[in-house]
């Protein structure tokens, strides 16, 4: 069993960064994790993902060029570091662990964290 802890969440404005973490207790390793967000009265959508061993990172095309995700197995932590922040990007991020391939479905995920609040004004 994986658990997962968010942090890194606030307010900044437009234009600004944020670095959000992913603390997990269990066999980190042995899982891909992800990042997703959900809107007010949104669907949770994929924001990026990182295979096992970190060499390969996926994003959504609203995140490519912006943020950029990363994780330390040595930590037991996965990152979320979002430059060039907009107010779109305004949501609740949840990261999420999946063993399998299919890295871009939340319904593939096994095991979420508790969320963490993003807030970008203009």
């Amino acid at each position: 069993q994986v658990q997962l802890v968010e942090s890194g969440g606030g307010s900044v404005q437009a234009g600004g960064s944020l670095r959000l973490s992913c603390a997990a207790s269990g066999p980190f390793s042995d899982y891909a994790m992800g990042w997703f967000r959900q809107a007010p009265g949104k669907e949770r959508e994929f924001v990026a993902a990182i295979s096992r061993s970190g060499d390969s990172p996926y994003y959504a095309y609203s995140a490519q060029g912006r943020f950029t995700i990363s994780r330390d197995n040595g930590k037991n932590t996965m990152y979320l570091q979002m430059n060039s922040l907009k107010p779109e990007d305004t949501a609740v991020y949840y990261c999420g662990a999946v063993r399998g391939l299919d890295y871009f479905s939340d319904q593939f995920y096994e095991y979420w964290g508790q969320g963490t609040q993003v807030t970008v004004s203009s």
